[in-house]
C-alpha cells in the first residue's frame, strides 16, 4: 500500500485516550453525542484509514479521523509542534438571491369556532 499525503484539520484532545465519539461531538463534526453514535455504529467514520464501529474506540496523539470527505489529525492540547500549519483559502462565496423562503407553513383559514363539549362525570357503583 502506498502512502499518500493528505490535509486534514488538527483537533486538539486534553487527554488520552478519548473515545472517539467524543472527539466528533467536541470537535463540532456532528450536532450531539446520539449522532456521533449513530454515525459510527453505521460505518461513516473511519479511523486511521480503516472504518471504525466502536463508538469507544479509544483515540490517542497521531491518529487520524476521516468523517464526511475530510479528515482530522488528533494532537494533545499544547503539544502541536512538528504540524505544518497551512494558511486556510479565502473562499467567496457568490451572494444567492434572496428569494421569500417560508419559514412556518401557511397558516390554515379559521374554521367556525364549535362550542365546546363540556364532560360529563363518570359514576362508579360497586356490586358485591
Amino acid at each position: 500500500m502506498s502512502e499518500q499525503e493528505i490535509y486534514a484539520t488538527l483537533v486538539e484532545i486534553k487527554e488520552e485516550p478519548t473515545a472517539l465519539y467524543k472527539i466528533l461531538k467536541f470537535a463540532n463534526l456532528v450536532s450531539g453525542g446520539g449522532e456521533a453514535k449513530l454515525a459510527i455504529t453505521e460505518g461513516y467514520v473511519f479511523l486511521n484509514g480503516q472504518v471504525e464501529t466502536q463508538k469507544r474506540k479509544k483515540i490517542y496523539a497521531g491518529d487520524v479521523i476521516s468523517f464526511n470527505e475530510q479528515h482530522y489529525q488528533i494532537a494533545l492540547q499544547g503539544q502541536t509542534e512538528g504540524y505544518e500549519v497551512l494558511e486556510p483559502e479565502v473562499v467567496e462565496h457568490k451572494k444567492e438571491a434572496k428569494g421569500r423562503m417560508p419559514t412556518k407553513p401557511a397558516a390554515q383559514p379559521e374554521k367556525s369556532k364549535a362550542v365546546k363539549k363540556t364532560r360529563k362525570p363518570i359514576s362508579f357503583s360497586l356490586k358485591g
